[in-house]
C-alpha cells in the first residue's frame, strides 16, 4: 500500500512540475517583452492561455514565477554549450563553435537574455531574488569553465585564469554585445563572435 501511495505521490509531483514548466514557457514571452518591473501575474495571464488563478495556484508570486522561468531557460542554454564540449574534436573547432553559438543566442534570444540581466540587476536591490540569481550565475560560470578547460586540454596548455575571471570576461563581452544589438548597432553579434574567438586563447598559459 505504501509503495502504491508513493508512486501516486511521485506522479502528482511530476504532473505539478510539468504544469509549472508549461506555465513558465508561456510566461516567458510576456516577461521577456516587458521585463520584470512592468509585468504582473495578471498581465502574464492576460497574454497567455492560463487564468490568473491558475498562475497563482502554481506560483506564490511574481518573484517565484520569474526565477523559475529564467532557471528553466538558462538550464536549456547550458545544455547547448555542453553539447559543444561533448562534440569538440579540436581546440579550433571548439573555439569557433563556441564563438558562433554565443553570437547566435545573442541575436536570436536577445529578449530572454535581457530578462536574465533584468533579474540579476533586481537581485542587487531585492533580497528575495539573490539565492536564485546566485544559483543561476554559478551554473553559467561552471558552463563557461567547462568550455575553457576543454579548450585548454585540447590545446595542451593549462588555464591562466580562474573560473570567475573567465566567466567575468566572457559575460562582459556578451552583455556589451547584447546592449549594442538591442540598440540596433550593426555587426554587434558578429563582433561578439570575433571577440570571443580572440579571447579564448588569452585565457590559457603561454
Amino acid at each position: 500500500m505504501t509503495e502504491l501511495t508513493d508512486r501516486i505521490s511521485r506522479r502528482q509531483v511530476d504532473k505539478f512540475a510539468e504544469r509549472r514548466a508549461q506555465l513558465a514557457t508561456s510566461a516567458l514571452r510576456t516577461l521577456s517583452e516587458l521585463g520584470y518591473a512592468r509585468t504582473s501575474l495578471r498581465e502574464i495571464a492576460q497574454n497567455s492561455d492560463f487564468s490568473h488563478g491558475v498562475l497563482h495556484y502554481y506560483f506564490r508570486d511574481k518573484v517565484e514565477l520569474i526565477t523559475h522561468c529564467v532557471k528553466q531557460y538558462k538550464a536549456e542554454c547550458v545544455t547547448r554549450y555542453d553539447q559543444i564540449v561533448a562534440t569538440a574534436t579540436s581546440a579550433e573547432t571548439l573555439r569557433t563553435d563556441f564563438a558562433e553559438a554565443l553570437a547566435a543566442t545573442c541575436r536570436e534570444d536577445a529578449a530572454m537574455h535581457r530578462l536574465w540581466y533584468d533579474l540579476r540587476n533586481q537581485a542587487l536591490f531585492e533580497e528575495s531574488f539573490r539565492a536564485d540569481v546566485l544559483e543561476i550565475d554559478q551554473s553559467l560560470e561552471l558552463m563557461i569553465w567547462r568550455i575553457v578547460t576543454t579548450y585548454a586540454d585540447l590545446s595542451g596548455r593549462p588555464p591562466a585564469v580562474t573560473s570567475g575571471t573567465a566567466y567575468g570576461l566572457l559575460d562582459g563581452l556578451f552583455t556589451q554585445a547584447l546592449l549594442r544589438h538591442l540598440a540596433g548597432v550593426p555587426d554587434a553579434t558578429t563582433n561578439l563572435a570575433a571577440a570571443t574567438h580572440q579571447t579564448l586563447p588569452k585565457l590559457l598559459a603561454a
